[in-house]
């Protein structure tokens, strides 16, 4: 399957060439249609609670969205790619990676949801909480090689999945996608 590659190549040269990057290329606007019409229709813990994926939301906004399809030797990104908060904003959980997990080990104000998610049982929610999925830097792409506004995100599982099917990749599940989206300077 050809891939519609529009975009400057300095940035795609710069993500293709990134350690753990497999593939690499610029989304098209039949697949951004889709992939927004999906993320509309995402739901976490058995479809009770929202996911606002800000970071596509944003990514949407930019000139270009660069896919990479990425395998597990790929850098951890350098803050959390999920959070949950409450209809008031307050912040009850976060994702944790090896970098940061020693912060909440010893800790006993958070309970461990998974060996990379933190509870706050402190704060206490109003019953409409949401999985929060921020935009994330990405700061392999700034000024100095033509991007400004840099963003990058992780679609849902099910927008990787169709990402990947779109574009003629197995499902591998050692491979995941992430979207770096951003402005030209």
């Amino acid at each position: 399957m050809t891939i519609i590659s529009e975009g400057p190549e300095l940035p795609l040269s710069i993500v293709g060439g990134l350690r753990g990057v497999v593939h690499s290329f610029y989304l098209d606007d039949k697949i951004l249609d889709d992939l927004r019409a999906e993320e509309a229709t995402v739901r976490a813990g058995g479809g009770n609670i929202q996911v606002d994926n800000q970071g596509f939301s944003q990514a949407l906004k930019r000139q270009h969205v660069i896919c990479i399809i990425k395998d597990p030797r790929f850098r951890p990104p350098p803050e959390a790619t999920v959070i949950l908060v409450d209809s008031c904003g307050n912040l009850m959980g976060t994702e944790v990676f090896p970098f940061n997990s020693k912060e909440y080990e010893a800790r006993d104000d958070v309970v461990w949801l998974s060996d990379g998610f933190v509870l706050f049982p402190e704060v206490k929610g109003t019953g409409t909480e949401t999985f929060v999925m921020p935009p994330v830097s990405f700061p392999e792409l700034n000024q100095s090689n033509g991007c400004k506004d840099v963003i990058s995100c992780s679609p849902s599982p099910t927008s990787d999945l169709m990402i990947k099917r779109y574009y003629g990749y197995e499902d591998d599940p050692r491979l995941a996608s992430i979207l770096v989206a951003f402005n030209e300077c």
